[in-house]
């Protein structure tokens, strides 16, 4: 029974569901709002967080100041970088302010050492900066290499299940924007999240892409400073300072990340030109829905685009993946196209192919945002009403 090497083998040992959470419940607040707002209250012992980013953005920045943040709490910390020496990283902490004996430091690209010592002194927290510069011996490869980081990656993820330690790797990012290396890593660790932001406005954005232990698609937002990065409040008084409303081409939208509802300034600019195939750049939106709203746009109103470049930008490096942005953009492309300012609106709406305007989920929210910020003039479906994109140009007084 149980095939050629069944005398050999041992069965697999059965727990009870009941006891069988070693650290039940065992979630330790970091301090900081906005991060535990990510995580859904804290970080979780024997949990793995991968935390991805374009180089610059302050990844290294931001989960020091974690490390300092849980030292401050009584939480010893490992912080395990391969990337830059000691002195590099003891000088960034010096400039954050951070100077705690909790904190660990090791410069080893060994992933079997840098588990030996968390195996060891079972810190709270160990952080690996990052998962594509250490390696493993026995695999004869470079670190980064797809072997190498998933054999490292699963040896980490090991010393979390079995110890209780809970492990922060970090992860480089690919031109296209996805976590470099294989996909299982994703697919490996509880928890994935992404730091992004425009480094001229110094605003950063911390996603969760997938939490099992709290809701995903939740952000907490940060500003860069040169103490490091501070945590922002009131993002929608941050995102509209300094918005000019009497230029053509800009618009609010209400967005909605989790439980939290934000006002962003969505922009446009259209430029005739004499190239064959007009230029289309497109910034913290889905380059294919911005592109379907032009199509709708010269089919079913005045404008006519072909010929035309368009750019559409969310303004401080905010990335929206709602449908709910097409009538914003739509609005804010007419604006620019026919050179007329909409003033302080706002609006909301998912675009159809065939020009109707479709209501989005979490109303509500949006509109106690748009009410605390003080912008009364709004164009979307509101309450499930019907609405054309004509009649929506119209009341823009565009058409």
């Amino acid at each position: 029974m149980g095939g050629k090497h069944g005398a050999s083998i041992v069965a697999a040992e059965v727990v009870g569901l009941g006891s069988a959470a070693e650290w039940p419940d065992h979630r330790s607040a970091t301090g900081w709002g906005e991060i535990d707002r990510v995580l859904g209250g804290g970080v979780v012992a024997g949990s793995v967080l991968l935390l991805g980013g374009e180089p610059g953005v302050g990844k290294s920045t931001l989960l020091l100041q974690l490390a300092g943040a849980m030292a401050n709490r009584g939480s010893p910390v490992i912080v395990a970088s391969a990337e830059e020496s000691a002195d590099q990283v003891a000088m960034r902490a010096g400039r954050l302010g951070i100077g705690h004996d909790a904190i660990g430091l090791v410069t080893d690209d060994d992933v079997d050492a840098i588990v030996a010592r968390a195996d060891r002194d079972r810190p709270g927290l160990l952080i690996v900066d990052s998962i594509q510069t250490v390696g493993v011996p026995e695999i004869a490869a470079a670190p980064g290499g797809v072997a190498q980081v998933r054999e490292s990656a699963a040896r980490l993820v090991r010393l979390a299940k079995t110890t209780g330690v809970a492990v922060v790797l970090v992860g480089h990012v690919t031109k296209e924007g996805g976590l470099a290396g294989p996909k299982m890593l994703e697919h490996m660790v509880d928890v994935v999240m992404y730091l992004e932001g425009d480094p001229d406005r110094g605003f950063r954005v911390l996603r969760s892409i997938k939490n099992r232990f709290g809701a995903t698609h939740v952000s907490g937002m940060f500003d860069m400073r040169s103490e490091g990065l501070a945590e922002v409040d009131d993002p929608s008084k941050l995102f509209l300072d300094g918005w000019e409303a009497d230029v053509p081409g800009t618009v609010i939208y209400p967005a909605v990340e989790g439980r939290r509802s934000i006002l962003v300034e969505i922009q446009a600019l259209v430029s005739p030109t004499r190239q064959a195939q007009p230029r289309r750049s497109i910034r913290g939106l889905d380059p294919t829905r911005v592109n379907q709203v032009l199509a709708v746009l010269d089919r079913h109103s005045s404008l006519r685009l072909h010929d035309m470049e368009v750019y559409v930008n969310v303004v401080g490096g905010w990335r929206i993946d709602e449908p709910g942005c097409d009538l914003p953009v739509a609005l804010a492309v007419a604006s620019s196209y026919t050179d007329r300012p909409l003033g302080r609106m706002a609006a909301w709406g998912e675009i159809g192919l065939a020009g109707e305007i479709r209501s989005i989920p979490m109303e509500t929210r949006r509109i106690e945002e748009l009410d605390r910020m003080g912008l009364e003039r709004r164009i979307a479906p509101i309450g499930g009403k019907q609405l054309r994109l004509r009649d929506a140009l119209a009341s823009a007084g565009i058409e």
